[in-house]
Protein backbone atom coordinates (compact mmCIF):
# COMPACT_ATOMS: atom_id res chain seq x y z
CA UNK A 1 0.00 0.00 0.00
CA UNK A 2 1.60 3.30 -1.19
CA UNK A 3 1.01 6.42 1.01
CA UNK A 4 -1.14 8.06 -0.48
CA UNK A 5 -2.86 5.09 0.03
CA UNK A 6 -2.60 5.32 3.64
CA UNK A 7 -3.87 8.76 4.07
CA UNK A 8 -6.84 7.61 2.33
CA UNK A 9 -7.95 6.86 5.77
CA UNK A 10 -11.01 5.38 6.00
CA UNK A 11 -12.96 3.84 3.12
CA UNK A 12 -16.52 3.79 3.88
CA UNK A 13 -18.28 0.06 3.75
CA UNK A 14 -14.90 -1.55 4.82
CA UNK A 15 -14.40 0.99 7.85
CA UNK A 16 -17.67 0.01 8.84
CA UNK A 17 -17.06 -3.21 9.06
CA UNK A 18 -13.36 -3.05 10.84
CA UNK A 19 -14.40 -0.88 13.32
CA UNK A 20 -17.65 -2.19 13.99
CA UNK A 21 -15.29 -5.83 15.02
CA UNK A 22 -13.17 -3.93 17.20
CA UNK A 23 -15.73 -2.66 19.22
CA UNK A 24 -15.82 1.06 18.35
CA UNK A 25 -18.53 3.29 17.97
CA UNK A 26 -19.61 2.64 14.16
CA UNK A 27 -22.84 4.02 13.09
CA UNK A 28 -24.22 4.05 16.39
CA UNK A 29 -26.44 7.84 17.59
CA UNK A 30 -24.17 10.85 17.51
CA UNK A 31 -23.37 12.42 21.02
CA UNK A 32 -23.08 16.03 21.61
CA UNK A 33 -20.54 17.94 23.42
CA UNK A 34 -16.73 17.07 24.13
CA UNK A 35 -13.61 17.45 22.50
CA UNK A 36 -12.10 16.31 19.23
CA UNK A 37 -8.04 15.95 19.10
CA UNK A 38 -6.71 14.82 16.10
CA UNK A 39 -2.94 14.34 15.93
CA UNK A 40 -1.53 15.00 12.01
CA UNK A 41 1.68 14.90 10.05
CA UNK A 42 3.17 18.30 8.80
CA UNK A 43 3.38 17.01 5.56
CA UNK A 44 0.32 16.30 3.21
CA UNK A 45 -1.45 19.12 4.38
CA UNK A 46 -3.60 17.27 7.11
CA UNK A 47 -4.10 20.26 9.23
CA UNK A 48 -5.08 22.40 6.71
CA UNK A 49 -7.97 20.09 5.16
CA UNK A 50 -9.39 19.20 8.17
CA UNK A 51 -9.66 23.26 9.42
CA UNK A 52 -11.12 24.57 6.37
CA UNK A 53 -13.08 21.05 6.31
CA UNK A 54 -14.81 23.10 10.00
CA UNK A 55 -15.14 26.37 9.05
CA UNK A 56 -16.18 26.58 5.38
CA UNK A 57 -19.27 24.96 3.48
CA UNK A 58 -19.41 23.80 -0.10
CA UNK A 59 -22.31 24.24 -2.23
CA UNK A 60 -22.89 20.24 -1.89
CA UNK A 61 -21.59 17.65 -0.46
CA UNK A 62 -21.15 13.73 -0.05
CA UNK A 63 -22.68 13.32 3.35
CA UNK A 64 -22.67 11.21 6.32
CA UNK A 65 -24.81 8.53 4.33
CA UNK A 66 -22.25 8.50 1.37
CA UNK A 67 -24.72 10.46 -0.66
CA UNK A 68 -24.48 13.88 -2.71
CA UNK A 69 -26.57 16.42 -1.14
CA UNK A 70 -27.25 19.78 -1.24
CA UNK A 71 -24.99 21.66 1.50
CA UNK A 72 -24.89 25.23 0.97
CA UNK A 73 -27.29 24.96 -2.41
CA UNK A 74 -30.76 23.56 -1.52
CA UNK A 75 -31.59 22.44 -5.20
CA UNK A 76 -29.84 22.59 -8.76
CA UNK A 77 -31.26 22.30 -12.26
CA UNK A 78 -29.44 22.34 -15.26
CA UNK A 79 -30.68 22.82 -19.25
CA UNK A 80 -30.56 19.50 -21.38
CA UNK A 81 -27.33 20.01 -22.44
CA UNK A 82 -25.67 20.14 -19.21
CA UNK A 83 -23.67 23.13 -19.90
CA UNK A 84 -25.73 25.69 -18.36
CA UNK A 85 -26.69 25.17 -14.64
CA UNK A 86 -29.30 26.71 -12.06
CA UNK A 87 -28.68 26.65 -8.30
CA UNK A 88 -30.71 27.93 -5.50
CA UNK A 89 -29.41 28.72 -1.96
CA UNK A 90 -30.12 28.17 1.36
CA UNK A 91 -31.15 31.60 3.65
CA UNK A 92 -30.36 30.01 6.93
CA UNK A 93 -26.70 30.27 6.20
CA UNK A 94 -24.30 32.76 7.93
CA UNK A 95 -20.92 33.74 7.71
CA UNK A 96 -19.04 33.39 11.14
CA UNK A 97 -18.85 37.49 11.55
CA UNK A 98 -22.76 37.84 11.05
CA UNK A 99 -22.81 38.37 7.19
CA UNK A 100 -26.25 36.31 5.54
CA UNK A 101 -24.24 34.40 2.66
CA UNK A 102 -25.98 35.12 -0.68
CA UNK A 103 -25.55 34.55 -4.33
CA UNK A 104 -22.72 37.14 -4.97
CA UNK A 105 -20.50 35.67 -2.40
CA UNK A 106 -20.74 32.30 -4.28
CA UNK A 107 -19.64 33.91 -7.91
CA UNK A 108 -16.68 35.60 -5.89
CA UNK A 109 -15.62 32.43 -4.47
CA UNK A 110 -16.09 30.38 -7.78
CA UNK A 111 -14.04 33.55 -9.73
CA UNK A 112 -11.42 32.74 -7.55
CA UNK A 113 -11.36 29.01 -7.20
CA UNK A 114 -13.49 28.36 -11.07
CA UNK A 115 -14.71 24.21 -10.51
CA UNK A 116 -11.58 21.60 -10.82
CA UNK A 117 -12.54 19.20 -13.43
CA UNK A 118 -14.74 21.64 -15.45
CA UNK A 119 -14.01 24.64 -17.46
CA UNK A 120 -16.07 27.30 -15.87
CA UNK A 121 -17.57 30.31 -18.42
CA UNK A 122 -19.47 32.63 -15.75
CA UNK A 123 -21.21 32.94 -12.59
CA UNK A 124 -23.66 35.14 -12.60
CA UNK A 125 -26.05 35.88 -9.24
CA UNK A 126 -30.11 36.11 -10.11
CA UNK A 127 -30.87 37.08 -7.03
CA UNK A 128 -29.85 37.10 -3.63
CA UNK A 129 -30.05 33.14 -3.26
CA UNK A 130 -29.57 32.09 -6.84
CA UNK A 131 -27.41 32.30 -8.94
CA UNK A 132 -26.13 31.25 -12.92
CA UNK A 133 -23.34 29.17 -14.02
CA UNK A 134 -22.54 28.04 -17.70
CA UNK A 135 -19.79 26.26 -19.04
CA UNK A 136 -17.72 26.01 -21.78
CA UNK A 137 -18.46 22.37 -22.20
CA UNK A 138 -21.18 20.19 -21.17
CA UNK A 139 -20.42 18.20 -18.14
CA UNK A 140 -23.60 15.88 -15.83
CA UNK A 141 -21.11 15.77 -12.74
CA UNK A 142 -20.57 19.47 -11.71
CA UNK A 143 -23.18 18.91 -8.32
CA UNK A 144 -20.09 16.43 -7.25
CA UNK A 145 -17.00 18.32 -8.55
CA UNK A 146 -18.55 21.24 -6.60
CA UNK A 147 -18.66 19.37 -3.56
CA UNK A 148 -14.95 18.98 -3.92
CA UNK A 149 -12.78 19.24 -0.97
CA UNK A 150 -11.14 22.78 -2.33
CA UNK A 151 -14.06 24.18 -3.39
CA UNK A 152 -14.91 26.50 -0.74
CA UNK A 153 -17.33 29.07 -0.58
CA UNK A 154 -15.94 32.33 1.51
CA UNK A 155 -16.90 35.93 2.09
CA UNK A 156 -15.94 37.99 -1.01
CA UNK A 157 -14.48 34.67 -2.07
CA UNK A 158 -11.46 35.69 -0.08
CA UNK A 159 -9.40 32.35 -0.70
CA UNK A 160 -6.81 31.60 0.43
CA UNK A 161 -6.44 33.52 3.69
CA UNK A 162 -4.92 32.00 6.79
CA UNK A 163 -6.19 29.62 9.15
CA UNK A 164 -6.52 32.27 12.25
CA UNK A 165 -8.08 34.87 9.29
CA UNK A 166 -10.48 32.49 7.88
CA UNK A 167 -13.84 33.08 7.96
CA UNK A 168 -17.09 30.92 6.71
CA UNK A 169 -20.43 29.11 6.87
CA UNK A 170 -19.44 26.07 8.45
CA UNK A 171 -20.15 24.09 11.76
CA UNK A 172 -16.80 26.16 13.83
CA UNK A 173 -15.71 29.02 14.30
CA UNK A 174 -11.70 29.78 14.65
CA UNK A 175 -10.81 30.25 18.56
CA UNK A 176 -7.06 30.38 17.43
CA UNK A 177 -4.60 28.37 14.49
CA UNK A 178 -1.10 28.93 13.51
CA UNK A 179 -0.25 27.43 9.94
CA UNK A 180 1.69 24.55 10.40
CA UNK A 181 1.45 24.11 13.89
CA UNK A 182 -2.51 23.99 15.94
CA UNK A 183 -6.45 24.59 15.04
CA UNK A 184 -8.66 25.09 17.55
CA UNK A 185 -12.09 25.77 16.96
CA UNK A 186 -15.59 26.14 18.64
CA UNK A 187 -19.32 24.88 17.29
CA UNK A 188 -21.19 27.49 16.09
CA UNK A 189 -24.93 28.19 17.88
CA UNK A 190 -27.89 27.92 16.20
CA UNK A 191 -26.05 26.68 12.92
CA UNK A 192 -28.16 25.44 10.48
CA UNK A 193 -26.51 22.03 10.40
CA UNK A 194 -27.60 21.80 14.30
CA UNK A 195 -28.95 17.94 15.13
CA UNK A 196 -26.84 16.69 11.59
CA UNK A 197 -23.83 17.60 11.89
CA UNK A 198 -21.26 19.33 14.35
CA UNK A 199 -21.28 17.14 17.42
CA UNK A 200 -18.50 18.21 19.60
CA UNK A 201 -18.34 21.63 21.50
CA UNK A 202 -14.76 22.38 20.59
CA UNK A 203 -12.29 20.71 17.80
CA UNK A 204 -8.31 21.23 18.38
CA UNK A 205 -5.94 19.69 15.63
CA UNK A 206 -2.66 19.61 16.51
CA UNK A 207 0.69 18.84 14.23
CA UNK A 208 2.97 16.41 15.62
CA UNK A 209 5.93 15.78 12.83
CA UNK A 210 7.02 12.18 14.86
CA UNK A 211 4.65 9.30 13.92
CA UNK A 212 6.29 7.46 17.03
CA UNK A 213 5.30 10.68 19.58
CA UNK A 214 1.56 10.93 17.57
CA UNK A 215 1.37 7.15 18.40
CA UNK A 216 2.66 7.92 22.26
CA UNK A 217 0.29 10.93 22.76
CA UNK A 218 -2.62 8.84 21.50
CA UNK A 219 -1.85 6.01 23.78
CA UNK A 220 -0.92 8.21 26.82
CA UNK A 221 -4.55 9.97 25.80
CA UNK A 222 -3.59 13.38 24.72
CA UNK A 223 -5.33 12.99 21.69
CA UNK A 224 -8.38 11.07 20.80
CA UNK A 225 -7.52 10.42 16.49
CA UNK A 226 -4.09 10.03 15.36
CA UNK A 227 -2.60 9.54 11.58
CA UNK A 228 -0.25 6.71 11.43
CA UNK A 229 1.86 5.46 8.95
CA UNK A 230 2.37 2.32 10.44
CA UNK A 231 2.33 0.58 13.81
CA UNK A 232 4.81 2.64 15.63
CA UNK A 233 4.75 0.49 19.12
CA UNK A 234 0.99 0.67 19.48
CA UNK A 235 0.05 -2.94 18.58
CA UNK A 236 -0.69 -4.61 21.87
CA UNK A 237 -0.49 -1.50 24.04
CA UNK A 238 -4.21 -0.70 24.13
CA UNK A 239 -7.80 -1.03 23.00
CA UNK A 240 -7.86 1.18 19.83
CA UNK A 241 -9.46 1.12 15.97
CA UNK A 242 -6.82 0.59 13.19
CA UNK A 243 -7.40 0.97 9.41
CA UNK A 244 -7.00 -0.21 7.49
CA UNK A 245 -5.20 -2.93 9.45
CA UNK A 246 -3.04 -3.03 12.40
CA UNK A 247 -0.20 -4.53 10.02
CA UNK A 248 -0.55 -1.17 7.92
CA UNK A 249 -2.42 1.59 9.49
CA UNK A 250 -3.09 4.85 8.22
CA UNK A 251 -5.19 6.40 10.98
CA UNK A 252 -5.89 5.18 15.16
CA UNK A 253 -8.61 6.48 17.23
CA UNK A 254 -9.23 5.63 20.92
CA UNK A 255 -12.90 3.21 21.30
CA UNK A 256 -15.08 6.33 22.23
CA UNK A 257 -14.62 8.54 19.02
CA UNK A 258 -17.77 7.87 16.93
CA UNK A 259 -17.81 7.66 13.23
CA UNK A 260 -20.45 7.87 10.56
CA UNK A 261 -21.20 4.44 8.53
CA UNK A 262 -19.83 6.53 5.42
CA UNK A 263 -16.46 7.71 5.76
CA UNK A 264 -14.64 10.02 2.92
CA UNK A 265 -12.17 8.66 1.18
CA UNK A 266 -10.90 11.41 -1.60
CA UNK A 267 -8.98 13.43 0.73
CA UNK A 268 -7.44 12.69 4.63
CA UNK A 269 -9.85 12.67 7.64
CA UNK A 270 -13.23 12.19 5.89
CA UNK A 271 -12.86 14.68 3.23
CA UNK A 272 -11.55 17.01 5.64
CA UNK A 273 -14.96 16.84 7.23
CA UNK A 274 -13.74 14.89 10.18
CA UNK A 275 -14.67 18.00 12.80
CA UNK A 276 -18.20 18.26 12.16
CA UNK A 277 -18.89 14.71 11.03
CA UNK A 278 -17.38 12.78 13.86
CA UNK A 279 -17.90 12.33 17.95
CA UNK A 280 -17.09 11.41 21.27
CA UNK A 281 -19.05 8.25 22.24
Amino acid sequence: MTRIDRRALFTSGAAAALLAAAGGSVNASPKTGGVLRVAVPREGGMLEQAARGAVYDRLTEISSDGLLRGELAVSWTSAPDARTWTFDLREDAVFHEGTQLTAEHVVASLTVLGVEGADLRTATALGSHQLLLELVEPNPHLPYLLADAGQLVSLDGALPVSLSDAVGTGCYRVASAQEGRHFRASRVAGHYKAGTAGWVDTVEITVIPDASVRAEALRDGYVDVAALPEPCGLLQRGKFLYHPSSRDMALAARHDVGIPRTVGQRVPLDDGRIAERWWRG
